[in-house]
């Protein structure tokens, strides 16, 4: 029976016309020639369209289900906005198992932030801390942005009208006391996801059932009136929010009539449709899933999509995206799609001007959540920089070589690097011989293969910036190790958890570990195993031998896709107690990195080589163990800042 405790990442190697292979020690060197490896696998998903909404066909042969939600496998684990191997934390909250918890405000960054007046009347440091109150006592905290927060100032307030379903807001104005706007809410940018946040702020849990808009008219009498109707509120809500008053709000010049935003708040008893049901039991329309609007509440109806409609943005994990968040400043996707290059055309369009908003000071400015949400980010992912090589030191010509779209056009067997190429590959010294490689992850750490090491740091020792084996050049670093953390549940015979923390010897009277070096650079840790999906190129290095036989005297790098289906390629070798001493670790030493890159170039170290057998021979692709799956691991023993610059 095989444990739950493997992880396992299969690799196809795209093409070769050679090959370097390093066998495991003590096991027989055997001379292979890469061949095109073919999968049998299903038919493709239907292409994902990113700015129109698909067509629907005129004789559809799958139910709606089929069209856009999916696959089953993904539905059944009912994944939410929490589920942060799907999609990101907001700076409030951080990433433990898989799943969104609440941070203590005290970690809330206070460089560069606004102040909050709270319903309580206390102000607090910034948007970050005001929500993870809110977070840990599951009550809306926030007022309005501002410093003037005594009792004799007004909160937020929200309300919708019995008659009609309008929504209206009481907004202070934080520059004079008891002074405020009590204006309607727009209908132009009113959805779901802003209505299921007004009901919620008004003790409903499941939200709201319609989101609608209604023709307002304006009283001709009285300059009060008036002025009521001249202006209403422009709301844009994410779902997160328990009140309107930590949505995005911005205020419209109005004349005359004007649509208002309604809402109806949830209903069970008057529930007609449920073509999808929420992981929270609400019930929603099928047409109203995979759109990028937080119908549900929870957005559960956005996490597991083939497809999106309506102009949605699907991530690579299946979740679909609103088009305003697009090139918004803050990532959405995993992998930062949303915020690409493809999409620099929006960062470029003006913000919309309301010249009469001057005589309200900064007002659209200091509501602004979103704004609060990068300046938090950028704080939290500045505390490691990891991922990118440093390019004053990278060789030149390494770009034309690695870019994304050569890369896939290369010879990948055994390609030198560039001296200092691979910044983030280290030589793991035994004894004075190398054996294994392994990946530098920041701070003191070295994560490498369990076959690989002993509990015996003394033995050891690493090395950095090594190009040629034999060699040291002039960036070359030798660092003694001081612990070696192997998996407590790795099994020698069948090569289950083959992963080890290799922690270095600081330097005398300093925390550091090595000299600063501009030759060295950390590889970024992945906290999820959906950041990177089948299909995608990444890439593999190391010190293995040659198709002919001859050990590599250079680091040698190649490209390789992921693939999954482990059982279709190994059958019952696969299983644990199966192997029988003859495989071979692949495509380069053992406990070798194998790193993939984000669309916003960031890198990733996806994998360590571990095993595999009859290197390069169609269908026994290599074996690499999953890093993502072991990130908690890796938390645990290296600490909260040391291991990855999201999510954290």
């Amino acid at each position: 029976m095989r444990s739950a405790s493997l992880f396992l990442v299969f690799l196809l190697v795209i093409y070769s016309e050679t090959v370097w292979q390093s066998p495991q020690k003590g096991q027989k060197h055997v001379e292979q020639t890469h061949q095109i490896l073919k999968v049998p696998t299903k038919p493709p998903d239907p292409p994902v369209s990113t700015t129109e909404a698909p067509t629907t066909p005129t004789t559809p042969k799958a139910p709606a289900m089929d069209e856009f939600l999916g696959p089953a496998e993904c539905l059944e684990k009912k994944f939410t906005r929490g589920s942060c191997s799907l999609m990101f934390c907001p700076p409030w909250e951080r990433c433990i198992e898989g799943h969104c918890s609440c941070k203590p405000p005290y970690l809330c960054p206070a460089e560069d932030v606004a102040p909050v007046c709270g319903r309580d009347n206390r102000k607090y440091r910034s948007f970050c801390q005001v929500m993870a109150v809110s977070c840990r006592t599951k009550k809306t905290a926030m007022s309005h942005f501002g410093k003037n927060c005594g009792e004799e100032h007004p909160t937020f307030k929200s309300s919708i009208d019995a008659l009609t379903g309008g929504v209206k807001v009481f907004f202070p104005n934080d520059e004079f006391p008891q002074a405020g706007q009590e204006l309607m809410v727009c209908s132009e940018t009113w959805n779901m996801a802003a209505a299921n946040v007004v009901c919620k702020e008004h003790g409903n849990h499941l939200g709201a059932m319609t989101a609608n808009s209604t023709l307002y008219t304006s009283p001709t009498n009285g300059s009060d009136s008036k002025e009521f109707l001249e202006r209403c509120l422009r709301v844009r809500c994410q779902g997160y929010e328990t009140s309107l008053a930590e949505c995005e709000i911005q205020t419209d010049h109005r004349t005359g009539e004007s649509s208002i935003a309604t809402v109806t708040c949830h209903d069970p008893a008057e529930e007609n449709e449920c073509g999808f049901k929420c992981a929270n039991k609400k019930c929603v329309s099928l047409n109203q899933t995979c759109d990028g609007v937080d119908d549900c509440g929870d957005r559960s109806d956005e996490m597991c999509c083939k497809r999106c409609r309506n102009g949605a943005f699907r991530c690579k994990t299946g979740v679909c995206l609103h088009p305003d968040a697009l090139a918004d400043g803050l990532m959405d996707c995993l992998d930062g799609e949303d915020e690409s290059e493809k999409f620099a055309f929006k960062k470029e369009e003006p913000e919309p001007e309301f010249p009469h908003l001057r005589k309200l000071d900064s007002f659209k400015e200091r509501n602004s959540p979103k704004k609060e949400m990068r300046v938090d980010r950028v704080h939290l992912e500045s505390q490691l920089y990891c991922g990118i090589p440093n390019s004053t030191t990278v060789d030149e010509g390494e770009v034309d070589e690695r870019g994304r779209a050569a890369r896939v056009k290369r010879v990948v067997g055994g390609v030198p690097a560039n001296p200092t190429q691979i910044q983030w590959q280290i030589a793991l010294v035994d004894r004075g011989k190398i054996d294994c490689g392994g990946a530098y992850i920041g701070g003191c750490w070295v994560i490498t293969a369990a076959h690989c090491v002993r509990p015996n740091p003394s033995s050891f020792k690493v090395k950095f910036s090594l190009w040629k084996k034999t060699r040291s050049q002039s960036t070359t670093d030798i660092v003694p190790v001081e612990d070696i953390r192997i998996h407590p549940k790795f099994n020698a015979a069948t090569y289950e958890n083959d992963i080890a923390l290799v922690q270095l010897e600081k330097l005398p009277f300093k925390d550091e570990c090595l000299e600063e070096n501009p030759a060295v650079s950390a590889v970024c840790v992945p906290w999820s195993n959906q950041l990177f999906q089948p299909n995608h190129t990444c890439s593999i290095s190391g010190w293995g031998r040659t198709a002919d036989g001859r050990a590599a005297q250079v680091l040698l790098w190649a490209n390789v896709s992921l693939i999954d289906n482990c059982q279709s390629h190994y059958g019952p070798r696969f299983k644990p107690g199966d192997l029988d001493g003859s495989v071979d670790s692949c495509q380069g030493d053992s406990g070798g990195p194998l790193v993939c890159e984000d669309d916003l170039g960031v890198s990733y170290l996806w994998g360590i080589v571990s095993w595999g057998e009859r290197c390069g021979m169609p269908g026994f692709p290599g074996v690499y163990t999953e890093i993502a799956h072991y990130f908690e691991w890796i938390r645990l023993h290296t600490g909260w800042p040391a291991v990855t610059k999201f999510n954290s």
